[in-house]
């Protein structure tokens, strides 16, 4: 049996923020629209189930827009419809995400019985008057109440995101918002610098907005990973950082090219050597499904090189980082290319070997956009190893 990660798009918020670039309806609550939804997804999840027969199911994570926005009800009703569907590692991690606003004790209660057992709150600032300007809709008084009671129903695994790079922000304020939400003893941290997308609000105003500098969010993102070393949550990924046995076993799935099927209009998959998207459009989802339609705007395989590329590209994203037997085994590619750039990298103190892999170092993952460009050029010139010999 093969694991299989599952994901869940709740496509429904209550409002969209500022900076929010994925797909998602904001505007309040439509119980028609959500209704037609459920049954859409839980549809897809039983016409799924059949192609997977040689796969065990050890995560599940329901992301969006704002899952606990939906409901738990709703929420309940397709994780009991994959449980029923799919068979499930004994002992799987089951994830939601959670906005503070739309949280209380008896609805994570119910989700906990369900078998949700990790919750991500969606915190992002300490400071009222910036989560205000990013157009979320809760306080910081709401974010500290989320966080007890997740822990009131049960919830052993409580993971924090957060912001940094905001408008107007200094270093100083950053420290103090990673004390604060230290304060509330989460297991985990997703710490994101602030990107203005175009189509987004925040895009229309984005030059008077009074943004840090990259300088300015690199010393910030500099600071969190001292700080939270220090505080015992380990980085294992770009952004994240855990404390032992607590790393998010979904999305390291994706960094690691693993294996995941996705459900929701917008979510893509990673299943049977093949990649496919559905179409980001509720109403076609929807419509899709009660009619036979079709729902995927892009399934393709995956030529080697390019996975190739990709175990680079994601690999190096996290603390695992990558290593030449496991290349080219997989690829066929020789490592040679990319060892002798890795070696210049170590010498300025941007990336490291430890026990034969070969991973970036917090300053390496600052410049890693440039560092890859460089890597993928030197591999995509690689002569394959077969034809060598």
């Amino acid at each position: 049996m093969k694991n299989l990660g599952i994901y869940v798009h709740i496509p429904f918020c209550r409002s969209k923020c500022e900076y929010c670039d994925f797909y998602s309806l904001g505007g309040g609550r439509n119980k028609e629209a959500m209704g037609k939804y459920l049954t859409a997804v839980c549809q897809h999840v039983k016409e799924s189930a059949v192609l997977a027969p040689d796969y065990v199911v050890d995560t599940v994570y329901f992301g969006g827009g704002t899952p606990s926005f939906f409901g738990a009800e709703g929420l309940s009703r397709i994780l009991s419809e994959i449980t029923r569907r799919f068979d499930m590692d004994k002992h799987p991690e089951i994830s939601l995400e959670a906005n503070p606003d739309s949280v209380t004790v008896r609805d994570l209660t119910r989700l906990r019985r369900a078998g949700f057992n990790r919750i991500s709150l969606g915190i992002q600032s300490d400071n009222d008057v910036m989560l205000k300007k990013l157009g979320r809709p809760h306080d910081y008084q709401q974010a500290k109440y989320a966080v007890s009671a997740a822990r009131r129903a049960g919830f052993e695994n409580v993971s924090v995101d957060l912001m940094y790079g905001l408008p107007g922000q200094k270093l100083q304020d950053w420290r103090e918002t990673l004390k604060n939400v230290l304060d509330l003893e989460p297991e985990h941290l997703s710490c994101y610098g602030l990107k203005v997308e175009e189509g987004t609000p925040l895009w229309e105003y984005k030059d008077c907005a009074n943004l840090p500098d990259d300088d300015d969010q690199a010393d910030m993102y500099l600071a969190a990973v001292e700080t939270l070393e220090k505080a015992g949550l380990h980085q294992y990924e770009i952004s994240n950082f855990a404390r032992s046995g607590f790393s998010c076993r979904h999305n390291l799935k994706y960094w690691l090219g693993d294996e995941y099927l996705s459900f929701g209009p917008s979510a893509a998959s990673n299943f049977a050597g093949k990649r496919f998207t559905v179409q980001r459009d509720l109403h076609s989802y929807i419509s899709g499904m009660s009619d036979g339609g079709v729902v995927l705007s892009e399934c393709e395989t995956i030529p080697v090189r390019e996975q190739a590329g990709e175990y680079i590209m994601l690999r190096l994203r996290t603390t695992y980082g990558i290593e030449k037997e496991e290349y080219e085994k997989s690829y066929l590619l020789p490592f040679a290319p990319l060892e002798k750039l890795l070696q210049k990298y170590a010498k300025e103190r941007l990336a490291k070997e430890e026990q034969g892999r070969w991973r970036l170092t917090p300053r390496g993952f600052l410049v890693s956009n440039a560092i890859l460009v460089e890597l993928l050029d030197a591999q995509q010139r690689s002569i394959p190893l077969a034809k060598k010999r």
